[in-house]
This record gives structure tokens, C-alpha cells and sequence, in this order.
């Protein structure tokens, strides 16, 4: 009933969402499916949902109506955090399956249910015992970096955050299949891992072998044709000496950290439920800059938090200006329901919360620029993804900035003298 459709795929959110679709991307290949741009007219459509925002809910059900309206007769799968939240809402026209966060590696199977009962099908399972899905990814786009989730799940509740109730418990990946998959992609030509996860800081908690996030990087450092590694999102509070010093001797390892901020006031951390203080965090910065010389830091602020005042927001402006963060990642809060952070008082009105979003990002372009330029006249290796307009070879280097350089070709890891910057990214000349 699958076999010999078309299928299209359309992923919002995060990097893990990414990992999730690639996973089921992979097992409609195998049923006998050939994928589409997902801008035409598609037999399946596979929408993979973001809730961490209002405008992830309602760019969701936008893409929803959209592929309905592309091809009424279209089977479409919806999954995701938001399919997980609000399963009820997704029975939309042309929508045959909803899929929370878990079950994904079941997608054609509960399709071809749906599809032979001709009813919309809702497989949506409690997350409070659910164990790690073990999908398997061996191809990604591109033939240069490649994600692997190796952990699920968060217990920390932040106030402002939904994801602990549609991601479930804390669930790690075992060292074994983090090592299994490590080489499925070298042997896909992969070059570059990036090892991600919801709350990548308490990979291991829930095994019984002592595992910690350190020995699933070292596990990956060990697997031969993989040059690189890069680290999701982590929270300050796992940069130790310990830490450092362990990456500090796995070579592989990229010296660009995303440590998530969410704001640099101490009090407003206080009603977020965060756990760490601004000092804090500019200590764990620290540490990281004096461990590692090429250290690129990027990080998550939020603004608008219920019951910030113009002096907290400039508290978090001074710690951004502090940090010298490489990369800034901001956006206005979003109300959650479910949350507890939706039931406290002091509502910050929204043209507040975008206007302070837009100063941030006004100072995280200033950062930015400066951290490109401290750049120029050093030698960066640059993996190569993809050849730019003007024919030149194009990738990041291990600080995670764009550059751009004649005389490569994708796949390759080339050593490039920095010369210059060109908005916003790093502009060299092959060298070595």
C-alpha cells in the first residue's frame, strides 16, 4: 500500500527533529517510496512539529493546511513535540497518522493501518516509562556532517519550558550504538559528527554503568575516518575542570561550545528555574577560554520573560557583552500553557518583548562581527560542504563560522589563512 508513492518531507525546530525525520526518511526509502521537494504535489507528506514557541505551533499547522491544500488526496503524517502536546487539534483534513515522540521507527507500518482501516490514526503513547527509540540514521544531506542523537528526554522543568512534558524522562543511547552508528557513518563518507541530544548535559544519568557525556564523546573520538566532533547544546553547570581537560585531550573535538544562557539577570534566571547564576556562567566561559585559544562560544537568550524590567534586560545585555559570544540565538518569550511560567503575573506586553529581542540581536551582530575579525590572519581548518556561487569551496571551521575558500572540494578538511571577512562569513586562501 506504500510501496511506489511519493513522499515529501517538511522538519521544524530543532537539530534532534532533524535526526528524527532523516530516521524516518530512511524507512519510507526502504518501503519502496521515492521523495519529492516538498513544494509540489507528494502522495505522503511527513510534517515534523515544533512546540517550544507559539510561532512553532502555528507554523505547524500552517504547513499541515498547506500540504492539504497542495494535494487533497495526500496521506499526511504529523509528529513531533507539538503532535505529542496537542494530538487532538492535528486531526486536520488529509492528516492519516499523528505520531508523537515515539514510534517514529514504526511510521510506515501505522501509515499502512491508517490507510487500510481509511480512518485517521492517532499513536500518540505516554512518555513516563517510554525507553530510548532506537532509530538508526546512515545518510544525511550532504556528504560532509552528520547529526547523532544519542540522548532524549528532560527532568530539569525550567518555568518557561514545555519540552520535559512532550520529550519525556532522561534516555540515553548506549555507548555501544553510539560506536555502531559513529561508523555507519564513516562508511557513508561522513567526516563530521555532531552529537546532539534535548538535554545533552545529563547523557548517561539514567544508565547503570557510570557513563557520562565524556565517555560517549570519547567513544566517538575512537572510531577511525571520523575527523571531527561537535557538541549540541549544553548547560554551563557540566563545565568543570574535569570537562575541559577531557576534551581538551580528544583532538577531534570542535572548540565551539553552546552554552544556553536564556538571560544574564540572576533573578530572572531565579524565576526561570534555572540552575546557575550569571557568575556562574561567566566562569564556565571562562574556563573554556583558557583551556582552548580558538575557543568559540554561541549561546540561547530569551527576553520578555514574565516580570522582566529594563534593568534585568540590561543585565543580560552586559553579560552578552561580557561573554563575547561568537553567535546569539535570540527570540521573545513565548507563553506556554502547561507551564509555569504562563501563570505568574507581570506579562511583559509583546512589542517590549520584540523590541528588547531586536537590541539583543543588534549586540549579537556587533559580537559577531568581532569574532569574525579576530579571525583574520589565522589559519582555520574548514570542513567543505558545498561549492558557492562564485565556484569557490564553502564550509565551517571548527568555531563553527562560514568560510569561504578557491580550490576545495566537498568532503575535504583544507587548512585556510583567513584574509578577510563578507557578510558575516570568513573569506581564505588554501594554504598547507
Amino acid at each position: 500500500m506504500i510501496s511506489g508513492k511519493t513522499v515529501a518531507f517538511h522538519t521544524l525546530g530543532c537539530k534532534v527533529n532533524q535526526y528524527d525525520t532523516q530516521a524516518m526518511r530512511e524507512r519510507f526509502e526502504r518501503a519502496g517510496c521515492r521523495e519529492v521537494p516538498f513544494d509540489g504535489q507528494a502522495d505522503i507528506y511527513v510534517v515534523n512539529t515544533c512546540t517550544v514557541t507559539g510561532t512553532g505551533d502555528k507554523k505547524s499547522m500552517q504547513i499541515i493546511r498547506r500540504c492539504h491544500r497542495q494535494n487533497p488526496d495526500a496521506a499526511i503524517v504529523v509528529t513531533g513535540c507539538l503532535a505529542q502536546r496537542a494530538a487532538d487539534e492535528l486531526t486536520l483534513p488529509g492528516v492519516r497518522l499523528v505520531l508523537g515522540t515515539q514510534r517514529r521507527g514504526e511510521v510506515v507500518e501505522l501509515l499502512g493501518q491508517a490507510l487500510a482501516q481509511d480512518c485517521a490514526l492517532i499513536a500518540v503513547q505516554t512518555l513516563r516509562r517510554a525507553p530510548f527509540e532506537h532509530l538508526t540514521v546512515h545518510a544525511h544531506e550532504g556528504h560532509a556532517r552528520a547529526t547523532m542523537k544519542i540522548q532524549e528526554g528532560c527532568d530539569r522543568w525550567c518555568s518557561y519550558c514545555i519540552i520535559p512534558a512532550v520529550r519525556g524522562p532522561i534516555r540515553s543511547r548506549p555507548i555501544d550504538e553510539i560506536m555502531e552508528e559513529a561508523q555507519s557513518l564513516v562508511d557513508a563518507g561522513f567526516r563530521e559528527a555532531v552529537l546532539t541530544g534535548i538535554h545533552l548535559t545529563s547523557y548517561g544519568r539514567d544508565l547503570r554503568d557510570g557513563s557520562t557525556l565524556l565517555d560517549a564523546v570519547r567513544a566517538v573520538h575512537e572510531v577511525q575516518g571520523i575527523d571531527r566532533i561537535r557538541l549540541g547544546s549544553l548547560e554551563p553547570v557540566i563545565v568543570t575542570p574535569e570537562f575541559a581537560q577531557g576534551i581538551a585531550a580528544m583532538p577531534k573535538v570542535c572548540h565551539q561550545f553552546h552554552l544556553a544562557l536564556q538571560s544574564g539577570s540572576d533573578t530572572v534566571l531565579e524565576r526561570m528555574r534555572r540552575r546557575y547564576t550569571s557568575g556562574e556562567f561567566l566562569t564556565a566561559c571562562a574556563l573554556l577560554r583558557e583551556t582552548f585559544d580558538d575557543c568559540a562560544l554561541t549561546t540561547d537568550v530569551m527576553t520578555g520573560f514574565p516580570g522582566e524590567t529594563r534593568e534585568e534586560f540590561e543585565q543580560t545585555m552586559d553579560t552578552c557583552t561580557r561573554a563575547g559570544f561568537a553567535r546569539m540565538h535570540v527570540f521573545p518569550y513565548s507563553e506556554r500553557e502547561g507551564t509555569r511560567a504562563a501563570e505568574m503575573e507581570g506579562s511583559v506586553p509583546r512589542p517590549v518583548r520584540e523590541e528588547r529581542a531586536r537590541e539583543l540581536i543588534a549586540l549579537g551582530h556587533r559580537l559577531e562581527a568581532q569574532a569574525l575579525a579576530a579571525r583574520v590572519g589565522q589559519t582555520e581548518d574548514v570542513l567543505i560542504e558545498e561549492i558557492d556561487g562564485e565556484g569557490r569551496g564553502t564550509g565551517y571551521t571548527g568555531g563553527y563560522m562560514r568560510a569561504h575558500v578557491s580550490g576545495a572540494q566537498p568532503g575535504e578538511i583544507v587548512h585556510v589563512r583567513v584574509t578577510g571577512t563578507e557578510g558575516g562569513e570568513l573569506i581564505g586562501e588554501r594554504c598547507g
